[in-house]
């Protein structure tokens, strides 16, 4: 046997591959402690331990084998990869909303070949057709792929060209636009994008997936659909970001791009709404407005592309014992903004308040926003936010950490002129910063209460 039938496959484990004479795209039946275990051998990343086996099972889950504990492995066969999608024409209809996907390198509708272990992008018309045919009850879809990386490589770069990009495609008169994005960062460019495009007079819906397309709890294909006919049929013309509301596969939620964060690394309902609550509820054929204070759809309005960013802006996450070489070291590196994500009503310790102070006599902007999330920096209350706005750190109210940080870049790419960057942080262009928090908009569920119990069990959460 080649050794590239092995992929990834080393030490004891590569050799027991061997002595049972199967290899990786193998169906097998694997015999160990606990019974009998069907399914495809996958490949192991280079840096994986040479201790376990892995298998694709029919259910769609991957499961590791422990090679102490395999008795016996017994090939079953052995298929071809498939590379392509199946693709079929997307029916257009003149009756039917035209809707603009743009990509940037989220596999939002995706197929894992785990013969080949590629990753098989749907992205044309066809191919998202093919993955998922409920999209052509909704829109006429075109695609245009702006880029393809992953999302934590987005940036100031790829900000301005999406920015730009929404601008030409409404110029074209479409109906509503769909961002295709990794879930990592997507609601600092939802952030981005609310101060980048203003006025737009059609719905922009970022949209990702938590799970891949491969897994049966994947959340692709109706996370796509909501989206989709967010973009068509919505009457909400704002930045928003289109995910799951709750754990199972009820609806979706539309957040605003400006107080959306994601809160778990692998939950499906990852993304909140924090210190407000959700614009709409979404499902495949129906919205149902939460919240009723938003820029409406109007196809006569003109967009206001603005796309600028400064990227010598940061933002500093406070913790006790900081040490001020940090402070001093943004000042020599040439920053020019600084957020700081301070504890309670927006404090940092003591040590830090000469830097500070030598940061703002050079001309480099500081804001302070609070590392709690929900709430309002408030540094009236005690003696150290008033010593800190006495150097001369303005608070940012209610507005998130990444949300301020992406404000602050951005207000800085057009004026560094101090009191026109303050008067554009603290005026509010897309809900960043709000005159009160709603009652509801602070809901954290905490499990092991008898009335959260009951609470989350319902068919509401």
């Amino acid at each position: 046997m080649n050794e590239d039938l092995y992929k990834g496959y080393k030490g004891a484990a590569r050799q027991k591959l061997i002595d049972n004479n199967v290899k990786v795209w193998s169906d097998v039946i694997i015999k160990a402690k606990g019974g009998e275990f069907e399914g495809i051998i996958l490949p192991r990343a280079e840096t994986a331990d040479d201790r376990h086996i892995v298998i694709k099972m029919p259910s769609g889950y991957n499961t590791g084998f422990e090679i102490e504990n395999i008795e016996s492995i017994k090939e079953m066969g052995y298929k071809e990869a498939h590379y392509k999608i199946p693709e079929k024409e997307f029916p257009y209809s003149a009756e039917k909303p035209n809707v603009t996907l743009l990509g940037t390198g989220g596999t939002i509708a995706s197929r894992l070949d785990y013969r080949t272990g590629a990753v098989i992008p749907a992205f044309t018309p066809g191919e998202l057709y093919g993955a998922v045919p409920e999209l052509a009850d909704v829109c006429n879809l075109t695609t245009r792929k702006l880029f393809g990386i992953f999302s934590e490589n987005m940036g100031a770069e790829q900000y301005i060209a999406l920015a730009n990009a929404i601008g030409e495609e409404v110029e074209k008169g479409c109906d509503g636009i769909i961002i295709g994005h990794g879930t990592d960062t997507m609601h600092h460019t939802a952030a981005a994008l609310s101060f980048m495009v203003q006025d737009t007079p059609v719905p922009v819906v970022m949209v990702g997936s938590q799970r891949s397309s491969d897994r049966p709890s994947s959340d692709a294909a109706l996370n796509l659909r909501c989206a989709a006919y967010t973009a068509a049929h919505a009457d909400i013309a704002e930045v928003m970001v289109c995910m799951f509301g709750p754990t199972s596969d009820l609806y979706n939620l539309l957040h605003p791009g400006t107080r959306v964060r994601k809160m778990h690394s692998s939950y499906r309902d990852t993304f909140r709404t924090i210190g407000d609550i959700p614009i709409a509820r979404v499902t495949p054929d129906s919205l149902t407005h939460i919240k009723h204070t938003y820029l409406k759809r109007d196809k006569n309005r003109k967009p206001i592309i603005k796309p600028y960013f400064n990227e010598k802006v940061t933002i500093l996450y406070y913790y006790p014992n900081m040490k001020p070489d940090i402070v001093e070291a943004i000042i020599e590196k040439g920053y020019e903004g600084i957020v700081i994500a301070g504890t309670g009503l927006g404090h940092v310790n003591r040590p830090l308040y000469e830097p500070l102070k030598k940061a703002i006599q050079q001309g480099i902007k500081v804001y302070m926003t609070v590392q709690t999330l929900w709430g309002y920096a408030q540094m009236y209350v005690y003696d150290t936010g008033r010593d800190l706005m006495h150097l001369g750190i303005i608070p940012l109210d209610n507005m998130l950490p990444e949300v301020a940080y992406i404000k602050l870049a951005w207000v800085l790419g057009q004026t560094d002129d101090p009191a026109e960057v303050e008067k554009m942080m603290r005026t509010p262009i897309a809900h960043e910063t709000t005159p009160r928090e709603p009652f509801d908009g602070y809901l954290i569920y905490q499990g092991g209460l008898p009335e959260i119990e009951k609470f989350i069990s319902s068919e509401v959460i």
